[in-house]
């Protein structure tokens, strides 16, 4: 038996690992583990360890980081996947493997900057960014698709239907997901026009999980649950509700700025509106450079599948025409589909268990 950890810096990539864990599950070839950072707040590590209980795996914990770092060098694990590089040089031992799911596939240039060499594989999701990877003079790189994915394909059809029950959906209304990022984010210019917008929508809203973690972004989590508390109509996730891809299948139409959600969308080929609005910090409206210095502009200006915002006020006549006609962008999200996500079949995380074994 093989032992791994799965190192989840933030809650929010434990979608990325799910499909993964279920995989080596299935194998029965491997014990799993899992940890995270310790931080003033546990209630990320309170969350995460519910969700380990739930699927009867181990979680790794202690009072203080460098007794969890130990605990995690004497285990002496033989695979350790992180989502970034992070600490990733103090918990591992030269003869286990380091695997890479990275967190997020959006519009920013830490997707290329973040890697070391002691990185043995890293997953893939697309031919394109492995092209631009190796451009980049990066190594150990396996071509697998989006991990997160994976569920798109095998989320049992009860369990959303259960979550549609659950938020008391209005049946006779289209259902919007507005999935922002926390920076760039378009919250603030876009949350005035939500509650017009539900009158005819659903609305849910998925945070970003830095927008319920981070103090400096709580503001985010307060001015969507305000619009939540008003209105019948707009649903505000709760942290604890940090896997988004049930809601991909309920929604009809995501509305995002920057995120990643825009490209992890796509597979279900509906419409997708880019709202271009956002609130910049003082030194980047001062320093325009210094914010598209961190924006992967190559990958920004080739977004040709989604109706971009640059006004809010642009944004009801944008919903209703979009869902009006659903097929106008089609054939531009199915291209878009193919050249971002590689292959739409379920079997990213097949690929990258495949990868390590053969490794």
């Amino acid at each position: 038996m093989k032992k791994v950890l799965f190192e989840t810096h933030h809650l929010y990539y434990w979608p990325n690992f799910l499909p993964v864990i279920f995989e080596l599950l299935k194998r029965k070839d491997y014990v799993i583990n899992v940890s995270m950072p310790r931080r003033s707040s546990m209630k990320q590590n309170n969350i995460l360890a519910t969700e380990c209980k739930k699927l009867n795996i181990q979680f790794i914990s202690s009072m203080t980081e460098e007794s969890r770092i130990d605990k995690i060098l004497k285990e002496a694990f033989d695979i350790i996947v992180v989502g970034n590089v992070g600490q990733l040089n103090k918990i591992i031992l030269p003869k286990t493997i380091a695997v890479m799911v990275y967190h997020g596939i959006g519009l920013k240039q830490s997707y290329y900057n973040d890697i070391d060499d002691r990185i043995n594989i890293r997953a893939v999701e697309s031919l394109a960014r492995m092209d631009e990877l190796k451009g980049y003079g990066h190594k150990n790189l396996v071509l697998t698709g989006f991990t997160k994915l994976d569920r798109l394909f095998n989320i049992p059809d009860n369990s959303v239907n259960n979550i549609v029950d659950k938020l008391q959906l209005n049946p006779n209304k289209k259902t919007i997901l507005y999935a922002p990022s926390f920076y760039p984010t378009s919250i603030e210019k876009i949350c005035p026009f939500l509650t017009e917008l539900s009158q005819d929508h659903n609305i849910i809203i998925k945070l970003h999980g830095f927008s319920w973690e981070q103090r400096k972004y709580h503001y985010q989590n307060i001015l969507c649950s305000e619009l939540s508390k008003n209105n019948s109509d707009i649903h505000l996730l709760p942290n604890e509700e940090f896997d988004i891809i049930p809601f991909y299948l309920i929604a009809n139409i995501l509305i995002t700025d920057i995120s990643s959600t825009m490209f992890e969308y796509l597979p279900l080929n509906r419409p997708i509106i880019q709202a271009e609005c956002y609130s910049l910090k003082l030194k980047h409206r001062l320093f325009s450079r210094r914010f598209w210095k961190k924006m992967d502009i190559k990958r920004h200006d080739c977004v040709d599948f989604t109706y971009k915002i640059s006004e809010p006020d642009d944004l009801l006549s944008r919903v209703y025409y979009a869902l009006d006609n659903q097929s106008e962008m089609a054939v531009k999200r199915k291209i878009a589909c193919k050249d971002h996500l590689f292959k739409n079949d379920g079997l990213a995380s097949s690929r990258l268990v495949n990868a390590i074994e053969k490794y």
